[in-house]
């Protein structure tokens, strides 16, 4: 796939464009979004995207929240780590 920035709004917004190939081809928007959590940094990340007919039926029998949602989870956990070792 690929993954190219797309919008910046410092210091509360960053969105990139997701293109996939694999296992299906997708075009989608991906943001982390920065909120002050009083003496911390609230941090969303998340994923947007048209749904075609074929995402509708696979959301009947698939999760997408189980199916890449422990991967945003990493990434969110990573991402802390990275950034509490840097202050």
């Amino acid at each position: 796939g690929r993954m190219e920035v797309a919008e910046v709004s410092p210091p509360s917004r960053v969105a990139f464009k997701l293109d996939f190939i694999k296992p299906f081809e997708a075009h989608n928007i991906a943001e982390f979004t920065l909120a002050d959590g009083g003496g911390a940094t609230d941090v969303t990340w998340a994923i947007y995207g048209p749904s075609p007919l074929l995402t509708k039926v696979m959301s009947l029998f698939c999760s997408m929240d189980n199916m890449i949602g422990r991967e945003f989870e990493t990434g969110l956990a990573n991402l802390k780590m990275i950034t509490e070792a840097e202050s």
